[in-house]
C-alpha cells in the first residue's frame, strides 16, 4: 500500500487548510485510515481516523470542532478538513492506514505517507 499525502502550507491563525491522503495497491487489506503529526523533537501523536466498515471517526481532543475527516466512496482517499488553525497547529502531518482495531493507536497501523508540512504563522 502506497500513501501519498498533499495539502500542506502555509497560513496564517484561523485559516482552513485541507489535506488529502490517496492510497493505492492493495487498499482493500486497509480497515481504517487516520492524520497523525510531528514536531521536532516530540512524538509523532495521533489526530483523527476514520474507519471504512462504518465511516466511525476518531478525534484527538485537541482538535476536536476545529478538524474533520472524511472519505471517498471507493475508500482510497481519505481527507482532513483542517478549520481555525492555530500555531499550535503547526506539524508535519502524516496519513496511515492499516487493519486497524483502534484507530487512535500509532502502531497499529501498518503503512504512513511521507507528509506534508503544515505552518501556521501568528
Amino acid at each position: 500500500v502506497q500513501l501519498q499525502a498533499s495539502g500542506g502550507g502555509l497560513v496564517q491563525a484561523g485559516d482552513s487548510l485541507r489535506l488529502s491522503c490517496a492510497a493505492s495497491g492493495r487498499t482493500f487489506a486497509n480497515s481504517a485510515m487516520g492524520w497523525f503529526r510531528q514536531v521536532s523533537g516530540k512524538e509523532r501523536e495521533f489526530v483523527a481516523a476514520i474507519r471504512w466498515s462504518d465511516n466511525a471517526t476518531a478525534y484527538a481532543d485537541s482538535i476536536k470542532g476545529r478538524f474533520t475527516i472524511s472519505r471517498d466512496n471507493a475508500k482510497t482517499t481519505a481527507h482532513l478538513q483542517m478549520n481555525s488553525l492555530r500555531p499550535e497547529d503547526m506539524a508535519v502531518y502524516y496519513c496511515a492506514a492499516g487493519a486497524v482495531r483502534s484507530l487512535s493507536r500509532r502502531r497499529e497501523y501498518d503503512y504512513w505517507g511521507r507528509g506534508t508540512l503544515v505552518t501556521v504563522s501568528s
